[in-house]
């Protein structure tokens, strides 16, 4: 836990993408499924250069803080593609937000849902904050939480590793203490400095640590910190 308290923990937060499932993994389901799509319809093949391009832009910009950011990433996509922003809406709806989530709850990484039903049992706060919106995905691995925050909110506009999403979810959650709460992430330039920036405690979900059984001991200690009280 690399010395993190969890003694007075009211809230904890989750990146999503590589931090509740594993990526590597649903990368190969999808280039099979990829590889598939393209063989059946080759005149589609520009899909791929816009998912790309769509991927490349938002890593360029990270941190990026404007308005409307949301409409920001397609226009990106659009300046390098030259493809018109409602197809590359069409594509990354279909490529990125809809299609793997069929894959997703096969992925999640062991012992999630139990730490997911723990906190919940001991009325620990969830809070999910991704650069991606995550509803969908929350839904498909059957995975529910308290506040669901994405980059390209309206009210944040900010990508990691500015801090914005994560100061909007603790004021919202009403944490007074940053040290109360926790953001459990799976890249340490982006996850990392976040927390770091806002202030408050986090994790780094990595081989090494899905490994060593992660979220298991996680919820053991959350069980052992927050046991029952007895008269």
């Amino acid at each position: 836990m690399h010395n993190i308290s969890l003694n007075n923990l009211e809230l904890v937060i989750f990146d999503v993408d590589g931090t509740l499932y594993n990526q590597s993994l649903l990368r190969k389901k999808m280039l099979f499924s990829l590889l598939k799509y393209f063989v059946y319809h080759p005149w589609k093949i520009n899909e791929l250069f816009i998912l790309y391009h769509f991927r490349k832009q938002r890593e360029k910009n990270k941190g990026f803080k404007g308005q409307d950011l949301n409409e920001q990433q397609y226009l990106w996509c659009s300046q390098k593609t030259n493809q018109s922003i409602d197809l590359i809406k069409e594509v990354v709806d279909k490529w990125i937000f809809n299609y793997p989530n069929q894959f997703l709850k096969a992925c999640c990484y062991p012992g999630i849902h139990l730490l997911f039903k723990t906190l919940a049992e001991k009325n620990i706060r969830i809070a999910i904050y991704s650069d991606y919106d995550s509803i969908e995905k929350m839904k498909a691995m059957e995975l529910k939480a308290d506040l669901y925050v994405s980059s390209t909110d309206a009210n944040i506009n900010a990508f990691k590793p500015n801090p914005d999403g994560l100061n909007f979810i603790l004021n919202e959650m009403g944490v007074r203490d940053k040290n109360n709460s926790l953001f459990i992430g799976d890249r340490l330039e982006l996850d990392g400095e976040c927390a770091k920036a806002a202030g408050m405690p986090f994790l780094l979900v990595d081989e090494e640590t899905i490994n060593n059984s992660l979220f298991e001991n996680l919820s053991k200690q959350v069980l052992n910190v927050f046991k029952p009280c007895t008269v």
